[in-house]
């Protein structure tokens, strides 16, 4: 992992819906730390700062540092509530990492050569993402910060499968666990609809025209 994340938090003991006002109105936000056989611990966290943490891509898959008062905790962000129509984080839930044990994750995926598959250059067609991450299994220090699918030989179409992901050592994917059913297409190349639209309507002018000529046959 070429990025690292810490973020500063403090011990939060005033509790409450009024609390956590407070803490917004004061640029903070109420967040939570658990797991790792410990007991959950409530945080306040600078807003400022998680905002600009998220606005990096690898923060939500990443190995965070947490110093507490201090202190310094491995974990991973596992959800995030933000308020429906402001730029405004209102909790984050953090869970503690075991650097021994494996956790599983929601991994992004990063399509390459797109420009230069078959299906798109010398057909015309279009991609299709059906998949854009995945849950994989693996050691925290195994954790990466996204999966690149090349899409360089594929055709019009066609799809590539979980199956077809190249993963590094120790990596697994959570869904294929699950057996060949749960082998999802994660992404395809397709015709664009207006010439499929097309196509369609130039069969349906030579049934029409067809049975025209089955209705003149019968009249003569």
């Amino acid at each position: 992992m070429s990025v690292t994340f810490e973020l500063d938090a403090e011990v939060r003991t005033d509790m409450g819906k009024g609390a956590s006002r407070r803490l917004r109105h004061a640029n903070k936000i109420p967040a939570v730390m658990y797991g790792g056989g410990e007991d959950p611990v409530s945080l306040t966290m600078d807003h400022n700062k998680v905002m600009h943490a998220l606005e990096n891509e690898a923060f939500y898959s990443h190995i965070l540092t947490i110093n507490i008062d201090g202190k310094g905790a491995k974990a991973i962000l596992r959800d995030l509530q933000r308020h429906p129509a402001k730029p405004v984080i209102l909790h984050a839930d953090f869970q503690r990492v075991n650097m021994k044990e494996k956790l599983h994750m929601n991994v992004p995926l990063h399509f390459i050569n797109e420009d230069i598959a078959p299906g798109v250059k010398e057909e015309g067609g279009l991609i299709q993402h059906n998949v854009v991450e995945v849950e994989v299994s693996c050691l925290p220090t195994d954790l990466p910060e996204y999966i690149e699918v090349d899409v360089a030989e594929l055709t019009m179409g066609n799809s590539l499968h979980l199956s077809d992901i190249k993963l590094g050592d120790g990596i697994e994917l959570v869904q294929l666990a699950h057996g060949e059913s749960h082998d999802l297409p994660i992404v395809s190349i397709h015709k664009p609809r207006a010439v499929v639209e097309e196509v369609e309507e130039v069969v349906a002018e030579a049934g029409e025209e067809a049975a025209e000529g089955d209705s003149e046959e019968a009249k003569d």
